[in-house]
């Protein structure tokens, strides 16, 4: 495919193949290393380490496999872009701008309290609706601060970047608007599903093979009309949200607030709240979570208002 969107479908479907080759090696050595971090005097982190790598399930193996075949991968796609251009240069008038400081921290800002509080109330609102109840033992502080804060800060900044920067640059270079974000949108929820569906197994996790078998219950799990439903289109909601608010600012720092939001509001409100599986609303009110449902879909409804005049400073479309 001679164009930049060809070149990311490539460079994905490719990753996809070589995860699937790598991860039963990867979970092999990561084995070997848990079982040398028990057995041997090791300091306390890699002990952790090690704990984490022994109880590990095969689809995080494939996770991290797909994560180091993408960045393996990453400097050939820029390579194959870079030669695409310097055949076809055209102007991108959706091409991110530089953004002063004062601008960056009050997107942020901005950002964060409309996702974060709305996810938040509308969880209240599910727990007083009985779809949710308070745990019974609560986490401490510091563990609270370290499973919302690290993944708030972390994950926007990676992703945001990635889809939002990258991949939505590269679409936009070759395609209207509208259709570059439904495009990274619906390969942003595909990406953030590539999990086998509950209680699936893979019947030999060391046989070469076993990558492809987990990658083919992947792909079969979008078969499941509820899982669209409840699941898949909430996800596919909030990249489009994001690659909005990306076009109207041409920037990412508004987008990188909103995504830290709803996962510091989404990890602290189950850190704090579990499920009640006899709820009238599942499963198409809520999920098992607040990232899926109608409900939560709606929420999106109720954000992407809020974000429309929220953005008016800031836009720059």
């Amino acid at each position: 495919m001679k164009s930049e969107i060809g070149a990311a479908v490539i460079w994905i479907a490719i990753s996809l193949l070589l995860a699937a080759v790598i991860a039963p090696h990867l979970r092999h050595a990561g084995l070997n290393f848990a079982a040398y971090a028990a057995t041997n005097d090791t300091s306390a982190l890699v002990k952790d380490l090690g704990e984490s790598c022994g109880r590990a399930k095969f689809s995080r193996y494939f996770n991290r496999s797909l994560m180091l075949s993408a960045l393996a991968l990453m400097p050939l796609l820029f390579r194959r872009i870079r030669a695409i251009r310097s055949t076809r240069e055209t102007a991108n008038p959706h091409a991110l701008l530089p953004t002063p400081w004062k601008s960056r921290a009050a997107q942020i800002a901005t950002g964060f309290a409309i996702a974060a509080a709305l996810l938040l109330v509308t969880g209240i609102g599910l727990e007083l609706a009985g779809a949710f109840e308070m745990r019974q033992k609560l986490p401490s502080a510091g563990k609270f601060l370290n499973k919302t804060l690290i993944p708030a800060i972390a994950a926007p900044l990676l992703e945001e970047w990635l889809f939002r920067g990258v991949l939505l640059g590269l679409w936009l270079r070759f395609a209207k608007p509208v259709s570059a974000c439904i495009g990274t949108s619906l390969l942003f929820a595909f990406v953030h599903f590539l999990k086998p569906p509950a209680g699936s197994e893979i019947a030999n996790p060391d046989h070469a093979l076993a990558g492809f078998e987990l990658l083919g219950k992947i792909l079969l799990h979008f078969t499941d009309p509820n899982f669209f439903v409840t699941e898949f289109a909430v996800l596919a909601g909030i990249g489009l949200i994001l690659a909005w608010t990306r076009l109207r600012t041409r920037a990412l720092w508004f987008a990188i607030g909103l995504h830290a939001g709803w996962i510091a509001a989404f990890k602290g409100f189950n850190l704090i709240f579990t499920k009640t599986p006899d709820s009238f609303l599942r499963p198409w009110g809520i999920g098992d979570g607040l990232n899926s449902g109608a409900i939560p879909l709606a929420a999106l409804c109720l954000t992407a208002y809020a974000c429309h005049h929220a953005l008016k400073p800031f836009s720059r479309s």
